[in-house]
């Protein structure tokens, strides 16, 4: 970074990535009993988890349409109490308080339109209220989706959503899967509601679960990223933010081994399915940001120029954590309704 204000944002940041001083750095597992092994993907042979994953993730990718299809499961029911929705999951896990997702429904009187939110890693549980307050005073429905090991659904032995994105690779791998089926089943209940015009928005890793959950679901017709990277990987290997994940990670994988193993859980293996569709895309990222790093972020704008894909991009003069902070995040806030209310 070069001038003032580029050296000013960097320390900022810096100092805001590092007010948490609860991030564990767990041992590195492959996770392999974590895997899907729906029909179309290969089992493990016992004996080589490298050429295993990367033989998984292929298939998965390939046969994406069935592992982000959550109507392969029995339906499920929703319970709307006050303000705050649950059902459960649709990909149990081994933890209980995590196989029930709650949302936050902001109904605006009225409204046709409607929009899921999902916010970012590590988010509390009054994460993004104040932007569904917003959409709902502009006349949209909003319901903020909470993700898998987050607020409500995160294990007791946690103290953050570590079990989101970890050093465990088939953890992190089922972990999106479920936020991804999560999401879409929270898209079945905005439409029980009568919702016909639905949008996305989605925060860092809500934004890999949103883009993720957009290409897969054809009934959304406008998205906001909030801080887009094309990998999976890459923001994990460089960001500010999991440090303590790379440190278990390095001397076990390479960052090439990751961004192969992760494939099915990046945008970059879905931008081609997002052809033909009548989906508005605003996206979104950050010239100083630390963790989607703006030469990630640029291959996702690429991708989507190159693809002729109907979408503009808002640049934010922040980074990643100063989001969060004023002006920026009224910048932010402002740049996503208007796009959703624009073209949603």
């Amino acid at each position: 970074m070069s001038g003032p204000y580029a050296r000013w944002m960097d320390r900022w940041e810096t100092q805001l990535a590092n007010v948490d001083q609860n991030r564990v750095q767990r041992p590195f597992e492959w996770g392999l009993d974590w895997l899907d092994f729906a029909p179309g993907l290969p089992k493990p042979n016992g004996h080589d988890p490298a050429a295993f994953l990367a033989a998984y993730s292929d298939a998965a990718v390939a046969v994406s349409d069935r592992i982000f299809d959550h109507r392969r499961f029995p339906p499920r029911s929703f319970a709307l109490s006050g303000s705050t929705l649950s059902f459960p999951s649709v990909l149990d896990s081994p933890h209980p308080e995590n196989n029930t997702v709650y949302a936050e429904y902001f109904p605006a009187p009225g409204a046709t339109r409607a929009v899921l939110v999902i916010p970012q890693w590590n988010s509390d549980d009054q994460s993004h209220l104040s932007l569904c307050a917003l959409f709902r005073k502009l006349g949209i429905t909003a319901l903020r989706l909470s993700k898998a090991y987050h607020h409500r659904r995160k294990p007791p032995e946690t103290a953050r959503a570590d079990y989101h994105v970890s050093s465990n690779l088939g953890r992190t791998i089922h972990a999106t899967c479920q936020s991804v089926l999560d999401a879409r089943c929270a898209i079945d209940f905005l439409e029980q509601q009568g919702f016909e015009r639905i949008g996305i928005v989605g925060t860092s890793l809500g934004s890999c679960v949103a883009l993720l959950t957009a290409a897969h679901d054809a009934r959304l017709r406008a998205a906001a990223f909030n801080h887009v990277s094309m990998y999976f990987a890459d923001v994990v290997w460089t960001g500010m933010s999991c440090r303590h994940i790379r440190a278990s990670l390095e001397g076990n994988v390479t960052s090439e081994q990751l961004r192969r193993w992760w494939l099915s859980i990046s945008p970059a293996a879905y931008l081609d399915k997002l052809s033909h569709r009548d989906l508005r895309s605003r996206l979104i990222w950050g010239r100083y940001d630390t963790t989607f790093r703006p030469e990630y972020s640029a291959l996702v704008l690429d991708g989507f120029r190159q693809r002729g894909l109907a979408h503009d991009v808002f640049c934010l003069p922040c980074g990643h954590y100063t989001t969060g902070k004023f002006p920026f995040a009224w910048m932010d806030a402002w740049a996503i309704c208007r796009y959703l209310y624009k073209f949603l």
